[in-house]
């Protein structure tokens, strides 16, 4: 019993040597866990502290660009449609063509109008020289009339003339001086339709070319060009399809003028400024393409702010959300065009927040306005037809065309007068001229 009881404790002094090293073992581990731990947090501390603090970051941005609608100014049926979506268009290419029917026709009465115009005005200007004319007739009957009355006057009291005689010169030249009195009135009438204007600036043309120009401006408008360079999207036209002046009927998205809308946090934006670096990463590419773009300002207001259905935060369960802001930023065209990005894309976008020189609001406009030029070409070619169609009407004068419309000189020889078509040269002629 005795021996039993002295051969117990040697296991226990074991069993404590090997607790006591899984112990220094453990404990070497979490030192070694918690050093690693610190220096981890030191270096990521000093690289916060140096580098990262210095850059705000959000993966909530989207490519954003401008989606041109092409829409009908006049109404009418669809009979043609040139191009269909993800197709590549250039500006000014027709793109729907509508039934141009009924504006053909108004079109050619508008043309014989303006030519009869042109000539009913030259009518009253040549009528100026024939009633000038009249006029001198007249003065010469009064003049004769005068001197018959004086000559049979002077010889009265020898009784040679009756006073019958004289009493019949008398009225001869009041008859002769009444002519000259409606001659004169009829001169001053027609001058008051010619004084101070030409055949061109006359009001009955101006008006005639008016309605011309508007019957041309229709007739032209049943062409639909592409208002920008671009690719089609969105098209819901279908031949045979009635529209009316204002239909979306496709849109055109020029990829080379998109830009990024990212929404940073209210938090984030404190030390971002107008002009600030931007390095930006699309899923699409993923790290292989690195876009480089800076800020170009901040929206007005929050995304909340100009939803469709604004928060309404004065309620007793109200919970404080922060808020984002829409950041546009611009791209590098030349980045552009060697990865082209599409409009809805996610990015990921790091501004460089270090240069705070720049403002916090767009303090001016940056950049040019936003136009397109193809339907200038319309309106030059309406006063093109009106300057030919007037100079074959007015005996071969070219009529003045407003400033930057080319004018199209006369030719006798070659008939009538034709104006140049928006889409393919093609357009009936003008047989009035």
């Amino acid at each position: 019993m005795s021996n039993d009881a002295q051969a117990a404790p040697a296991p226990t002094a074991a069993g404590n040597d090997n607790g006591n090293g899984n112990n220094h073992k453990r404990k070497r581990l979490l030192i070694a866990l918690t050093a690693v731990v610190v220096v981890a947090g030191i270096g990521y501390g000093l690289y916060w502290g140096l580098y990262a603090r210095h850059f705000e970051n959000t993966d909530d941005a989207y490519v954003a660009g401008n989606v041109v609608q092409v829409t009908p100014l006049a109404g009418g049926t669809v009979v043609s449609i040139a191009a269909d979506d993800t197709q590549l268009v250039t500006a000014g290419q027709a793109l729907i063509q509508l039934d141009r029917a009924d504006s053909q026709v108004s079109l050619e009465q508008a043309e014989a109008q303006l030519a009869q115009a042109v000539r009913e005005v030259r009518t009253l200007y040549v009528n100026n020289g024939s009633l000038a004319a009249t006029v001198a007739m007249r003065q010469a009957d009064v003049a004769k009339a005068r001197d018959d009355l004086t000559r049979r006057q002077a010889i009265a009291n020898s009784g040679a003339v009756s006073t019958e005689e004289i009493a019949h010169a008398r009225t001869a030249l009041q008859a002769a001086e009444s002519a000259l009195l409606a001659a004169q009135e009829q001169l001053a009438s027609n001058k008051v339709l010619t004084d101070q204007t030409t055949v061109e600036k006359h009001p009955n043309v101006q008006r005639a070319a008016a309605n011309l120009r508007a019957a041309y401006l229709a007739f032209a408008r049943s062409t639909l060009p592409a208002p920008v360079t671009g690719y089609v999207a969105k098209r819901s036209v279908q031949v045979g399809q009635r529209v009316a002046p204002g239909t979306p009927l496709m849109a055109v998205v020029p990829l080379d003028q998109v830009w990024v809308d990212a929404n940073f946090k209210e938090v984030q934006i404190t030390h971002m400024r107008v002009g600030q670096p931007v390095e930006l990463e699309a899923d699409v590419y993923g790290s292989k393409v690195t876009y480089r773009g800076k800020v170009e300002g901040f929206s007005a207001g929050t995304g909340a702010a100009f939803s469709l259905l604004p928060a309404q935060n004065a309620t007793g369960n109200w919970i404080k959300v922060v808020q984002r802001l829409p950041v546009r930023i611009a791209l590098d065209a030349r980045q552009l065009k060697d990865h082209p990005l599409r409009v809805g894309l996610s990015m990921t976008v790091s501004v460089d927040v270090r240069n705070e020189n720049g403002a916090a609001m767009v303090s001016a406009i940056t950049r040019g306005p936003m136009e397109t030029a193809v339907y200038d070409k319309v309106a030059q070619d309406a006063d093109t037809l009106i300057a030919r169609i007037v100079a074959l009407n007015n005996g071969g004068r070219v009529a003045a065309a407003p400033a930057g419309a080319p004018v199209v000189p006369p030719s006798p020889a070659t008939g009538p007068a034709r104006g140049p078509s928006p889409a393919d040269a093609s357009r009936p002629s003008a047989k009035h001229a």
